[in-house]
C-alpha cells in the first residue's frame, strides 16, 4: 500500500484531474490511498469570502462556485454533492455576516469546504472511469485532532482507528480511498486545520497508522533541488536525501515540505517521495533514514526577509540568568527567534517577518536597552548549507573564499544541532550574488 498526495496545483481544473487519474490507475497495483488538497487558490478565495462576508455582509461565492461547476461539467460528472456543499458554504458565510464574527474556529470551518469539494469532484470522476472509488472527509476515517483551531494536533488514538477504517484495504482492495488533506474534528465536533503543510502532514499520518509501503507527495516540481531553479538555472535534482536533511531543508528556506509533515513517516521509517505531477516520468526526490553520499554539500537553501538583532553587554561576564532575562522579553511580545549565536557578551539572534515582530520589534528594542546595547537590522537574508557538517572546515574554507572574492561579509554564522547544516547571514541584496556563485563551487 502507498500514500499518495496531491496538491492544489495538480488538481487545478478539469484537466489536470484528468492526468492525476491517470497517475492513479497506473498505480493501482500498490493499492493507493489518495489525499487531496483543495483546487488551487480556493483556500485564499474563502478566506476572501468570510471576510467580504464579516465587513460587508456580502455573500459571494460566484467564483468558487463556477470554477467547481466548470470543472464538474468538463468532467462529465453529477453536481448534485457539489450543490449541497455550496449550499452549505453560502448559509455559512450568511451566519458570519449576521452576527459579524471570524473565529479562528469559524474560519477552520469555512476553507474545509475546499479539500471536501475537492474529493468530491475527484472520487466522482474516478468511479466514473472505472476506477471504484469513495471520498471520506478525513475525520470519517479516524482524523481527530486537539483544538489549536488553524494549527491542529492530531490525538495519539486517532492512528488506531484510521487502522481499524481502513485497515481491511491491504489484503481486500475493493476501493481506491479519496481523502480530504489538512482537516480534521476535535473531540467536540468543530472541523480544524493543521496549518501549513496539513495535506502532507495528512499522508503521512495515514502512511504511519496504515504502516504504507511509502508515501508520494504529488506538486508541481520536480523534487527537491540543489538550490532554487530561479536563482540558478542549472540547478539540479537531488535524488535522495534523509529525514533529518529533509526536516532542516524545510526549516531553512526549501519550501517543499513543512518540517513536521513528515514526522509521521519518519517516526515508522516510511520514505517519502517528492515527485512531479506534471511531469510523472520525472523519478523525484526520496527521503529516507540514512543516505550514502560521498558529496560534500547536498542542497544550498536560502531565507529573505529577515531581521537581524544584536544585543551587546558586559553584564553578560559571569552573570547567571542573562538569557532567560533576554528571552523572557521575546516571550512578552510574542516573537519567535530563527537563528541565535552568542559569545560571553553578545547575542545575534534572525527574525522572521511576520506581523508580531513588525508590529513589536520597535518595543522589543527599547525594553533591550535598558540592560544592553540593541539594534535590529532589516532586509537580511539566511544562507543555509545542507551537507556533510563533518567536514565543516572543507566546506567553510569554500564558503569563505568564495565570499571574500565576491566582497561580500558574513554577518553571523551558525552550525545546527543536527550536524547537517551551516547557515550565515548576509544583505539580502547579495543573494543574486552569492548563491549562484556558491552553487558553482559545490555542483
Amino acid at each position: 500500500m502507498i500514500i499518495m498526495k496531491f496538491g492544489g496545483t495538480s488538481v487545478k481544473n478539469a484537466d489536470r484531474i484528468k492526468e492525476v487519474s491517470r497517475i492513479i490507475r497506473q498505480a493501482l497495483p500498490e493499492k493507493p490511498v489518495i489525499v487531496f488538497s483543495a483546487m488551487d487558490d480556493i483556500t485564499d478565495r474563502l478566506i476572501e469570502c468570510g471576510h467580504l462576508a464579516l465587513n460587508n455582509g456580502a455573500i459571494n461565492i460566484s467564483d468558487i462556485e463556477t470554477l467547481h461547476k466548470k470543472t464538474a461539467r468538463e468532467l462529465g460528472i453529477d453536481t448534485s454533492e457539489i450543490e449541497d456543499l455550496l449550499t452549505q458554504l453560502k448559509g455559512l458565510l450568511k451566519g458570519i455576516s449576521l452576527i459579524k464574527e471570524l473565529s479562528r474556529r469559524t474560519k477552520d470551518l469555512l476553507v474545509s469546504f475546499g479539500e471536501r469539494l475537492s474529493v468530491r469532484v475527484i472520487s466522482a470522476y474516478l468511479n466514473k472511469i472505472g476506477i471504484a472509488s469513495k471520498y471520506f472527509d478525513a475525520w470519517d476515517i479516524g482524523l481527530f485532532t486537539d483544538s489549536v483551531f488553524q494549527n491542529a494536533a492530531i490525538l495519539p488514538e486517532s492512528y488506531a482507528i484510521i487502522k481499524k477504517k481502513l485497515g481491511h484495504l491491504k489484503k481486500n482492495y475493493k476501493f481506491t480511498p479519496v481523502i480530504t488533506g489538512f482537516t480534521g474534528k476535535d473531540k467536540k465536533g468543530n472541523i480544524t486545520t493543521m496549518g501549513r503543510g496539513g495535506s502532507d502532514l495528512t499522508a503521512s499520518i495515514l502512511a504511519n497508522a496504515l504502516a504504507a509501503r511509502e508515501v508520494q507527495v504529488w506538486k508541481d516540481v520536480d523534487g527537491l533541488m540543489t538550490t532554487d531553479p530561479k536563482f540558478v538555472k542549472n540547478a539540479r535534482l537531488v535524488d535522495e536525501v534523509s529525514f533529518d536533511e529533509a526536516a532542516e531543508l524545510a526549516y531553512f528556506g526549501a519550501k517543499i515540505l513543512h518540517p513536521r509533515s513528515i514526522l509521521p513517516a519518519m517516526k515508522k521509517n516510511i520514505p517519502v517521495r517528492v515527485k512531479n505531477s506534471y511531469k510523472p516520468e520525472t523519478p523525484g526526490t526520496l527521503i529516507k533514514k540514512s543516505v550514502s553520499s560521498d558529496k560534500l554539500v547536498k542542497v544550498i537553501t536560502f531565507q529573505e526577509d529577515l531581521t537581524l538583532v544584536d544585543i551587546v553587554s558586559t553584564r553578560m561576564l559571569g552573570l547567571a540568568g542573562f538569557l532567560a532575562r533576554v528571552f523572557h522579553i521575546f516571550e512578552k511580545y510574542e516573537i519567535s527567534v530563527d537563528m541565535i549565536a552568542s559569545s560571553e557578551v553578545s547575542i545575534s539572534l534572525t527574525l522572521n517577518k511576520d506581523l508580531k515582530s513588525e508590529k513589536n520589534l520597535d518595543k522589543l528594542i527599547a525594553e533591550l536597552k535598558e540592560f544592553s546595547d540593541a539594534r535590529a537590522t532589516r532586509n537580511k537574508a539566511m544562507v543555509t548549507i545542507i551537507g556533510d557538517v563533518k567536514r565543516a572546515s572543507e566546506i567553510l574554507k569554500t564558503v569563505f573564499d568564495t565570499m571574500t572574492k565576491n566582497n561580500i561579509n558574513v554577518q553571523m554564522i551558525s552550525q545546527g544541532s543536527s550536524k547537517v547544516n551551516i547557515s550565515f547571514i548576509i544583505d539580502e541584496k547579495e543573494l543574486g550574488t552569492i548563491v549562484p556563485a556558491l552553487h558553482n563551487k559545490f555542483f
